[in-house]
């Protein structure tokens, strides 16, 4: 996956899609004495996508981050350390539709993005950025184990899910030590981590009962939060109908010049 697409003009614009990826389960397994978390879960990507538009040069540009976490282009920024780790340089217009701290894996749909451009599937460079980044390299469907490294493909599976993204995010290290601290509780639902989200975050309560209330589902928290989703489509209310995607074909995300083509799912 991920092999170079051979562009005639050498100043041209290569334009990379980042997809989003769904924590539909998670279950904690276990602490390494690092303090590094185990995990078993199933991902799934989504048609919600940033864009990466990568020129000659060096730079990074940040368009679009007016919700959930702050997403500046420092030396901390996925990207940045996705170029680092390859060995490459670019000028990178980053354009985000992936709510910043929203359990949609939007840096790391970022940094997969860059590996996917500079031809790098190696999953131990993956993991060395971001303990998702190895399953947005792969996208579709998986199970993934260990502290993300561990990614196991899965048949895919067309499925609707509907999101409702708050405008704040949940910062992942937060929700990981939270969950410590009320001594690893197991969920009632598919998602361990969802009793340390409402911790660190109390307000995340009322997104869940807004979205209970409109679709009559019992929504489930994704990843560390700050987004909830339910099965099917439920449009309305500033709420995210999205589709899940298979795995891309090699380089089949980049193009030379021109518009992705995962756009973003409209709140309908």
């Amino acid at each position: 996956m991920g092999q170079a697409v051979q562009v005639t003009d050498p100043g041209a614009v290569e334009v990379v899609a980042a997809p989003a990826k769904l924590t539909v389960s998670l279950r904690v397994t276990a602490v390494r004495a690092d303090g590094y978390h185990l995990i078993d879960a199933e991902m799934v990507t989504l048609d919600l996508a940033d864009t990466l538009e990568l020129a000659p040069g060096d730079g990074l540009d940040v368009v679009g981050a007016g919700s959930g976490l702050h997403v500046g282009p420092d030396d901390d920024n996925s990207v940045r350390r996705a170029l680092a780790a390859v060995g490459r340089t670019a000028h990178v217009r980053l354009l985000k539709r992936i709510p910043a701290g929203g359990g949609l894996g939007g840096a790391s749909a970022d940094a997969a993005a860059v590996l996917r451009w500079a031809g790098v599937d190696d999953l131990a460079v993956a993991a060395s950025i971001g303990a998702d980044v190895p399953f947005c390299v792969r996208g579709g469907r998986a199970r993934v184990r260990g502290i993300g490294e561990l990614v196991e493909p899965l048949p895919f599976e067309a499925r609707t899910y509907t999101l409702l993204i708050p405008p704040f995010g949940c910062a992942t290290p937060e929700v990981y030590a939270a969950w410590d601290r009320l001594g690893g509780p197991v969920g009632d639902g598919p998602n361990d981590l969802a009793a340390a989200a409402l911790h660190v975050e109390p307000r995340l309560a009322a997104w869940r009962d807004r979205l209970a209330e409109a679709t009559g589902e019992v929504p489930v928290l994704a990843g560390s939060g700050s987004t909830w989703f339910v099965a099917g489509a439920f449009p309305g209310d500033d709420r995210v109908v999205v589709q899940t995607r298979p795995p891309e074909p090699p380089g089949a995300e980049k193009s030379a010049g021109g518009p992705s083509e995962i756009e973003a799912p409209e709140r309908r």
